[in-house]
């Protein structure tokens, strides 16, 4: 059977029956060759593809995640679509995966037509942004220092990938996010970003997302469960008073709903907890 007839296609993070950030998920015996890693994940198309096979002796399961252009180190998506899938094929629990860097969890549950999954994210970090980066980053977006929320300042996060956090004061401007993807692939990969996590704070617990992913060749990504876990682990080390949950409604903007919930412990560094929902795409 050829590699691309073997990968499932799942909606993760989804609201409801709607919506859906859509990911491949391929199960096999052996990890394929690189090269043909890349091929499959650029001829799905989707902004990631997660290749698991079974760990070994140990138990678990060796996982690698590409977008359409690059190998990324964690992609949270796709993690819950692969929960998904290996809930479906192997039963309802929890499953330990190893990635390039770190090992991580996911539990899957069948619900009807949909599937529960929670991620157990990568150990998270965060610290202040240089303000020549943010300076940058607000030109690529045509946003100004006026419209950062002050509560929020610009910040270099890390749950299982990196990533440049912006918060905005205002849902409009959020809204109006625009950039060039050229100038965007440049400034992402030269970082080190795998996406740029905009948000606004709808309130304490409550988030509005919206995550450019230039550096994967993919303009926006509508559910970002990487960024999710990255963006907790910033408010937890900035004393963000989150009580232990938060949740991020992402996608409305490009029309595909999606809905991220993320639990956060008290101990600095430690993972988070990213659940959603997600589906099979027929």
């Amino acid at each position: 059977m050829q590699m691309i007839e073997q990968v499932e296609r799942v909606a993760a993070f989804c609201a409801g029956d709607v919506g859906g950030n859509p990911a491949g998920v391929y199960l096999g015996t052996a990890m394929p060759d690189e090269a043909d890693m890349r091929r499959v994940a650029a001829q799905v198309g989707y902004s990631e593809t997660v290749f698991a096979v079974p760990a070994g002796a140990g138990g678990g399961w060796r996982v690698r995640y590409f977008s359409p252009e690059s190998e990324v180190p964690f992609c949270g998506h796709a993690t819950i679509a692969l929960g998904a899938v290996l809930a479906l094929k192997h039963g309802d629990g929890s499953y330990r995966l190893t990635t390039n860097h770190a090992e991580i969890a996911v539990r899957g549950a069948r619900r009807g037509d949909t599937i529960a999954a929670t991620l157990q994210s990568p150990p998270t970090s965060s610290g202040p942004a240089p303000q020549a980066l943010v300076d940058e980053a607000l030109a690529l977006f045509g946003y100004t220092a006026a419209d950062l929320d002050p509560r929020l300042p610009p910040a270099l996060a890390n749950g299982g990938a990196g990533h440049l956090v912006i918060a905005l004061k205002s849902r409009e401007l959020l809204a109006a996010m625009r950039y060039d993807l050229d100038a965007g692939r440049t400034l992402m990969r030269r970082e080190g970003f795998a996406t740029i996590v905009i948000v606004h704070a709808e309130g304490a617990q409550r988030f509005h997302a919206r995550n450019p992913f230039a550096s994967g060749g993919v303009y926006e990504d509508p559910a970002t469960g990487a960024g999710a876990a990255a963006l907790a682990g910033y408010l937890r080390d900035g004393g963000w008073p989150h009580g232990g949950a938060i949740d991020i409604v992402q996608g409305e903007d490009m029309g595909v709903p999606c809905h991220l919930h993320v639990d956060i412990g008290p101990e600095p560094g430690s993972p988070v907890q990213v659940s959603g929902s997600a589906r099979l795409i027929a």
